[in-house]
This record gives C-alpha cells, sequence and structure tokens, in this order.
C-alpha cells in the first residue's frame, strides 16, 4: 500500500476504532481498480456485497484485495446489499461506500474523525462548503432538495443533503435502522421489498436522525462522476420511493421498532453529551427554546400530513 495514502485517525490515548467497509456492487468490476487503489491502508474489514454481477466482480475484486470478504446478497437493491453486509460487519464503525468510483474513499477518514469526535452517525453532504457534485444532474438536485426540505420540516432535521449514500456509523447504531431482515422471501413478482431500493438512504437518515437527533454530524463530500457503466439509479422511480419513505416514517412507520436505543445516549467515554446535526460543535441553546422549537417543528409537520392525507382520499374519491 502506498504510504502517501491517508490512514484511519486514531483516538488519543486509546486504541483506535476498527473500521469495516460495505460496498454493494452489482457488474462494477472496470471501477473496482480505482475504488479500491483509494482506500485507506489500516481498515479492519472491507466487504463487497454482489448482486449477481456477470462482468467477474467477485473475481477482480478477490485479485485485487485478496483480503476482502465477498458475499451474495439474498435479495434485489442497494439497500437488501447494504443489509447484508452490515450483518456481516464486525468493524467498531461501518462505512458504506459506492463501487463506481462516485464515492471517493480517500475521504473515509474525514467521516471516522466526525464519528471519534462524538458523532453517533456521520453523513456526508454535497451541499455544504467544501463538498459539490461532479454528477448530479438539475433534475435531481431539483428532487433532492425539495425531498430534504420536507424531510427537515417533517423531522426537524437540519440536512443539507438527504439522496447522498456516503455514510458512516457506530456499529451499535444498527438497531435503530431495523433493516428488513435479509432473510426474509423475495416478492413473488421479482419486485424489491420495502428498503431494499435506493430508499434505505432515507430511511437510515430519518430513523438515526430521529433517535439520534443531536448526534449526527454532516461531513462535506465531493462526488465524482462514475468512472465505467451505467447507473441503476431512475430518478423518478426511485423518487417515488424515496417520497412514500417519507411519508409512511412521518405517519407511523417502523421507528419504534424493538431493540431500539433510548433517544438520548451517551458518547464513546460516557459523558452523555450530544452533538447538533449538522456540525461537529455542539450549539449552547437553552432548554426552552429547544423545547418551544420542537412543538413548532410538530405542529408544522402535523399540518403537512393532514394535507397530504387529504389529498390522497380526494384522489381515491375521483
Amino acid at each position: 500500500m502506498s504510504s502517501a495514502r491517508k490512514s484511519i485517525p486514531r483516538l488519543r490515548g486509546v486504541a483506535a476504532p476498527t473500521v469495516t467497509v460495505v460496498i454493494p456492487t452489482l457488474n462494477e468490476a472496470a471501477n473496482l481498480p480505482h475504488v479500491f487503489q483509494a482506500l485507506p491502508d489500516d481498515l479492519h474489514q472491507i466487504i463487497l456485497v454482489d448482486g449477481g454481477s456477470v462482468d467477474g466482480t467477485a473475481e477482480v475484486a478477490r485479485s485485487l484485495r485478496p483480503d476482502i470478504e465477498v458475499i451474495q446478497q439474498t435479495r434485489r437493491g442497494k439497500g437488501n446489499a447494504l443489509a447484508c453486509g452490515f450483518e456481516m460487519s464486525t468493524g467498531d464503525i461501518i462505512v458504506m461506500i459506492d463501487a463506481d468510483g462516485s464515492t471517493d474513499p480517500a475521504e473515509i477518514p474525514a467521516f471516522v474523525s466526525a464519528l471519534t469526535a462524538g458523532a453517533d452517525f456521520a453523513k456526508g453532504t454535497r451541499f455544504r462548503n467544501g463538498g459539490r457534485s461532479l454528477d448530479i444532474t438539475p433534475t435531481r438536485r431539483a428532487g433532492n432538495l425539495m425531498l430534504n426540505s420536507l424531510v427537515n420540516v417533517l423531522f426537524n432535521t437540519r440536512f443539507s443533503d438527504l439522496c447522498y449514500g456516503y455514510n458512516a456509523f457506530w456499529r451499535d447504531v444498527l438497531p435503530v435502522l431495523n433493516l428488513p431482515s435479509t432473510t426474509l422471501a423475495p416478492p413473488a413478482d421479482g419486485g424489491k421489498l420495502w428498503g431494499d431500493g435506493f430508499e434505505i438512504e432515507t430511511l437510515i437518515n430519518i430513523r438515526v436522525a430521529r433517535c439520534y437527533r443531536k448526534g449526527v454530524a454532516e461531513v462535506p463530500s465531493i462526488e465524482k462522476e462514475r468512472i465505467h457503466g451505467e447507473s441503476n439509479l431512475n430518478a423518478v422511480r426511485d423518487g417515488l420511493r424515496v417520497m412514500r419513505t417519507i411519508w409512511s416514517e412521518r405517519l407511523g412507520g417502523n421507528v419504534d421498532a424493538p431493540g431500539r436505543p433510548a433517544r438520548k445516549t451517551a458518547d464513546r467515554n460516557g459523558s452523555g453529551r450530544q452533538f447538533a446535526v449538522a456540525t461537529l460543535k455542539t450549539s449552547a441553546r437553552n432548554d426552552d427554546h429547544r423545547s418551544a422549537d420542537h412543538r413548532s417543528a410538530d405542529h408544522r409537520a402535523d399540518s403537512a400530513a393532514a394535507k397530504a392525507a387529504a389529498v390522497q382520499e380526494a384522489e381515491r374519491a375521483s
């Protein structure tokens, strides 16, 4: 490995957290050399989850990284691939990246630094200072802005980039995600279970934010263009799945799943500090102002939900 490549940052005075990288793939053999070359040196575990590639993706991965763990996903879709990878992860920290070269593995140390600084979940963003996208289309940008704004109103969050799949989190956050079991049978019609598609990113972001409201740190990231091949993303189809996910979570969803930890959690040193969403620094708002903000946000969210329900009812009536 090149000594010029960055290493995972280490905690002061204690052993470094181990890091697992999960990479979902579907016919990405041509992109893997570029992605693997940029991986940090001292990773604990690399898991490649294959979705039935026919271009030799698994074989190329093993030839490039003999230490890689290659597993087959149990159903279709990025969400299922990630769930399968998370299930096999043994690192203290889990990082999820794409195999097409759009997410830069050289940024992994920045995500790990956000977590070791106290965050529970490090969320990549293309739309804060230091971040940008070289790949997003005007249509996707507009859709992301609309969906991002909706989530911020409904869930009182401060996300700047909802639909970006570069994230990292402590492994003990996994129960909060409550993803569909990897052992469930696929739908008989060949479709995807809910949570198995690209809506996975929105699902994860919302559930993490509701449980660790001030434990989410946004990390500026540069999204690059896909190196080879065609994207599996369909802006309209997947945008509608994201929209349905947002309303499902707002109207009940599955956010209170068994095993979900308390909303207020201690940090790794047991101090109980919580870190503000969208920043690595804590804010000093007093409790009265915070409670008022939450009541206001809940009122706006309930109004929005009521309007949506009325629209759906009108459509059914017509």
